[in-house]
């Protein structure tokens, strides 16, 4: 069985041109015409994602086929096409940038793409990049071009001259600085953080009135993917989470891989709670813990308890965020030090530049996983790392690994469902101190 849908790919020539923007205001604009949008997210964002939920109403889905498989995502848009009067699909940094890139996941799903110029500092020369970026790869089924940041009636004129014959014109965005969504370091601020969010939404999908980005795209035909069932490798076992403000960078997939594994999944806050729930394994995800570090430091209830965990053997895993929040303490940008948890021997510090992203294959002892880095902090832990990440192409060794006694903690965000016995191993092993 397959199921059909109109869908859209939406790249780019290079990042900061504004898709995620473009693509939460187009979602928006059709989920106010009363359509059902999915939209997804290629690579390994977690702030995109929410501002692109925000706007269309349901959740956007990570799509990589390097993190997750070929197969897994052709099921996940299968699924989508079930459900969903439209498709969107985000790109990430330029069209053609990256192995596997956004042009690669638009031709093997047989994707139309969109492609979002910012125009602001341009004009006639518009149409030389929308040529070059459309002829580069003919394979490509280029649906159109779109002019990002218009200024002007005469701008959007001096645009559409340059177009050479044979391209698309969807249309032209114009500037709209008081609806720009606002960001921080790692990217956009979380929706939830923007008291006008639902303004600024609407208020983007109104600019898009008068192009021709009100159509709906071509349909597109999706076929299932070939998945095996995932072993209930944690069947019987509860995982606990933290999830609050601190710490929020889940990928839902994730979730859905514990749970198809027969896991049983629950939360605490280790700003709020004062206790942890029963769990046979912890989870300490990334997020901002740099923005909360004094209610953090603070929980001394959730400390004591966490600490009275670790000298049961509760297996842990502490990915960035959740990695410096377990280490002895943080050292903001004005050089304020603040105690952490101390569960983990290092200290955590902010840096004004630098920093590591990018995707790696995480080498634990029970397998390889796959995964990805995004920080602007630094760690000087005391361990020897068990092992380094490795790049999808660089040769230089990725982020160090680290094991301490039951906690596995490093930079690395995992994709669970890359190596599915490894994590269930990894969350199973107690340890004995």
């Amino acid at each position: 069985m397959e199921y059909s849908c109109p869908a859209l790919f939406i790249g780019a020539p290079a990042s900061g041109e504004g898709k995620t923007t473009f693509t939460a205001a187009l979602a928006r604009y059709h989920r106010n015409q009363g359509l059902r949008v999915t939209v997804f997210k290629i690579g390994p964002d977690y702030l995109d994602p929410l501002v692109l939920e925000q706007a269309s109403g349901r959740p956007a889905i990570q799509l990589d086929i390097w993190m997750a498989g070929e197969e897994a995502c052709k099921q996940l848009l299968f699924e989508a096409a079930k459900i969903s009067d439209l498709i969107l699909v985000e790109g990430v940094m330029g069209l053609f940038d990256g192995k596997p890139s956004g042009a690669d996941h638009a031709e093997i799903f047989n994707l139309p793409v969109a492609i979002l110029i910012n125009s602001g500092k341009m004009a006639q020369t518009f149409g030389a990049i929308a040529y070059g970026l459309v002829n580069y790869r003919p394979e490509l089924h280029i649906h159109g071009v779109i002019a990002n940041g218009v200024a002007s009636v005469r701008h959007k004129d001096l645009i559409e001259g340059s177009i050479p014959d044979g391209i698309n014109m969807l249309g032209c965005v114009p500037k709209q600085p008081d609806a720009a969504i606002p960001e921080r370091h790692l990217g956009l601020v979380n929706p939830k953080e923007v008291d006008d969010i639902e303004v600024r939404l609407n208020t983007l999908a109104d600019s898009l009135k008068d192009t021709n980005l009100v159509k709906l795209p071509p349909v597109v035909t999706f076929a299932p993917g070939n998945l095996q069932k995932k072993p209930a490798l944690l069947k019987g076992k509860t995982i606990a989470i933290a999830k609050d403000e601190a710490f929020s960078f889940i990928y839902q997939a994730n979730i859905d891989t514990l749970t198809e594994m027969g896991a049983d999944v629950t939360y605490f806050s280790p700003i709020h709670d004062q206790s942890i729930p029963a769990a046979d394994a912890l989870w300490f995800p990334g997020g901002y813990p740099e923005l909360y570090l004094k209610q953090l430091s603070f929980n001394h209830s959730i400390i004591s308890a966490l600490k009275t965990l670790q000298d049961n053997g509760i297996p842990m895993l502490a990915e960035c965020g959740g990695m410096l929040y377990l280490q002895k303490t943080f050292t903001d940008m004005s050089g304020v030090v603040t105690p952490m948890a101390n569960l983990f021997p290092g200290n955590g510090f902010m840096r004004n530049r630098g920093g590591c992203h990018g995707m790696q294959t995480a080498p634990l002892p029970e397998g390889d996983v796959r995964g990805h880095a995004h920080h602007r902090t630094a760690s000087d832990c005391e361990l020897e790392p068990i092992s380094f990440g490795k790049r999808i192409t660089h040769p230089s060794p990725g982020e160090p690994i680290y094991r301490y006694k039951n906690l596995t903690a490093s930079y690395l965000h995992l994709y669970f469902s890359s190596n599915v016995a490894a994590i269930a191993e990894l969350f199973s092993a107690r340890s004995e101190n």
